[in-house]
């Protein structure tokens, strides 16, 4: 009986199921499966390590040194670095990425080695006081820099007396061209202090700290400014101002017609009147003929041509127009009631016999405002055998306006200076106080594109005189005959033989 395979014995022990385990077995196979879970889970989150770990985080170490020494040392990793742990505080700081083990000289380790400077930092032009507490410092940098990185500056004032302690005032950066830079852009600092430098006229000297990067750590130090003791007079920044209206002119490059800016001079001169004043920016363009014309007004006092042809050696958008009009901006702030800015190929013009004055008078309440663009041929001219076109000026005999209309043309400005921060080629958007551009009836600017740079005769093409208030097409353009500017050639030539006639001759 007891040899029976088929009694309670054999029972008991039958062969247990395939798809049965032990508590044990269950327990082992739940615990590898959350640790491939989280194994797994920490893997898919490594590209947001940043966002977990970042530097504002701070993970605190609440064991000693020696026990996490220990516990990194026996952990799978063998390339884990224990330099980040430099505290035997309880509170040790650790670094959520670990350094790298392979020593030095290893191959493995990759250096970079630069050569030369692809753009500088910071490269100033200028540095000007803009009133009793603030400064304005304007100069190019590295485009990618401020597209890509985040630069700042810093000012500090030091006075030349023991007795004043240095402070200092963060300062606001402007970038005025909008994006047209192109290896270097344009940037205005502005440095604001809580109070006056230089009050007690003493004298100093303003540095900048130009910073690379976010991080305080690298930076550049200069000297933007320097005041010599007794040099500061608050009054100067108040009106009433030198000057009744100021020009502000664009880079002057390329070939350009003497005879050209001789016109435009002496019809300017006559517009803005004696109380005004013009700045020119030679890049390359004033020749030994266009300086003989611009000579006698710059001695009389009209005129200032200033050399920026070292300005080529930094790349910036047309010979770095946004840099020039910012420079002329603030050297000149605090000297005139009114600054234009338009090209030497252009001529501001009042309809209906309306004076400056007046319309100024009632454009005062504003800070900025542009004015609209007559465009004109600049090749067609009339044919007329009686008159002898090489002795007539170049607005005198270029009469053909381009009629289409609801097309957006360039509009130039004319603004407060006193009131701007930064600026532009056709306007300013670092301003105080409103701009307008409802102008048309007051004031526009007659536009002789193309004809700056023709050095010989610009009547290139001769039509018949039109029909009064008839359409001439050419190229599939209408044109209109407008003679407003015409009629004022004599008056100009007279003007200019008065003014200046005596210091042509010598």
């Amino acid at each position: 009986m007891g040899k029976d395979g088929s009694g309670i014995g054999a029972a008991v022990v039958s062969t247990p199921s395939l798809l049965s385990f032990s508590c044990l077995d269950a327990k082992t196979f739940i615990v590898t499966l959350v640790v491939l879970s989280l194994v797994l889970a920490v893997w898919q989150l490594q590209p947001y390590e940043p966002l977990l770990f970042s530097s504002s985080c701070t993970i605190y170490n609440y064991s000693s040194t020696s026990v996490l020494k220990q516990k990194i040392a026996s952990s799978s990793i063998s390339t884990v670095s224990l330099s980040s742990i430099t505290s035997s505080s309880s509170f040790s700081r650790i670094s959520p990425r670990f350094n790298s083990t392979i020593p030095a000289g290893d191959p493995r380790i990759r250096t970079f080695r630069p050569y030369g400077s692809a753009a500088a930092l910071f490269v100033q032009m200028g540095a000007y006081r803009g009133g009793p507490y603030t400064f304005a410092i304007v100069g190019l940098a590295s485009k990618p820099t401020h597209v890509f990185g985040k630069p700042w500056f810093k000012c500090e004032w030091v006075s030349n007396s023991n007795t004043s302690p240095p402070f200092r005032a963060k300062a606001y950066k402007m970038l005025p061209d909008w994006g047209f830079g192109r290896i270097y852009t344009v940037v205005v600092v502005n440095c604001t202090f809580p109070v006056v430098p230089n009050a007690d006229n003493a004298g100093g000297r303003l540095f900048l700290y130009a910073y690379y990067s976010p991080s305080p750590r690298r930076y550049e130090k200069l000297v933007a400014l320097e005041e010599a003791p007794g040099s500061f007079n608050e009054a100067r920044f108040n009106p009433p101002y030198k000057y009744e209206y100021l020009y502000c002119g664009s880079s002057l490059y390329g070939n350009l017609s003497s005879s050209r800016i001789r016109e435009w001079m002496a019809y300017h001169a006559h517009f803005f009147g004696p109380r005004s004043h013009f700045v020119f920016h030679d890049a390359g363009g004033v020749s030994p003929s266009v300086r003989a014309v611009l000579e006698p007004w710059v001695k009389l006092g009209r005129a200032t041509v200033q050399d920026i042809r070292a300005q080529a050696d930094y790349d910036g958008y047309y010979y770095n127009q946004f840099l020039v009009v910012n420079d002329c901006l603030h050297r000149y702030r605090h000297a005139a009631n009114w600054t234009f800015y338009f090209d030497v190929d252009e001529y501001i013009y009042l309809p209906d016999g309306r004076t400056l004055e007046k319309v100024l008078g009632e454009l005062s309440k504003y800070t900025q405002f542009t004015i609209e663009q007559n465009p004109m041929s600049s090749t067609l001219c009339v044919r007329d055998p009686s008159k002898d076109y090489s002795r007539e000026w170049g607005f005198e005999k270029l009469v053909f306006r381009n009629s289409i209309t609801g097309v957006r043309r360039d509009r130039k400005y004319a603004i407060q200076a006193k009131n701007a921060y930064a600026t532009g080629v056709h306007m300013s958007e670092n301003v105080i106080g409103p701009t307008t551009h409802k102008t048309e009836s007051m004031i526009k600017y007659y536009h002789y594109h193309n004809s700056i740079n023709v050095l010989g005769e610009p009547c290139r093409e001769f039509i018949q005189m039109p029909s009064k208030g008839n359409l001439t097409w050419h190229q599939k353009i209408p044109y209109v005959y407008d003679e407003n500017m015409k009629r004022l050639a004599d008056k100009i030539k007279q003007f200019e033989l008065k003014t200046i006639g005596d210091l042509y001759k010598t």
